[in-house]
């Protein structure tokens, strides 16, 4: 059983920076692509980005892009989501996921197989 564990997060003033970072147990770390997601209350659940399981090339919505990095720390099990330039409009609850990979990169939901259970980010303007 795979179990996704995230931590970080919290409230900042636009503008500001945050971090998550999200821990990976009971499977090999390295054998899945990670992805981060967000729901903002009354909207679905949407993409945010992902990293491919060995070689870490990322993937962005145009929304975050520029703006947010994902980086992954294959030793410790662990993805990183760095948070910078941020807006009010990214006020959401963030969960992470992980997903077997596949010949594309994952970025929807339903190709996760894994996920963590969400902690709130809140912007303030």
């Amino acid at each position: 059983q795979v179990q996704v564990a995230e931590s970080g997060g919290g409230s900042v003033q636009a503008g500001g920076s945050l971090r998550r970072s999200c821990v990976v147990s009971g499977r090999t770390f390295i054998n899945y692509d990670m992805g981060w997601f967000r729901q903002a209350p009354g909207q679905e659940r949407e993409f945010v980005g992902t990293i491919r399981q060995s070689c870490g090339t990322t993937y962005y919505a145009d929304s975050v892009k520029g703006r947010f990095t994902i980086s992954r720390e294959n030793t410790k099990s662990t993805v990183i989501l760095q948070m910078n330039s941020l807006k009010p409009e990214d006020t959401a609850v963030y969960f992470c996921a992980a997903g077997r990979p596949r010949v594309n990169p994952l970025l929807r939901g339903y190709e996760y197989d894994y996920w963590g259970q969400g902690t709130q980010v809140t912007v303030s303007s």
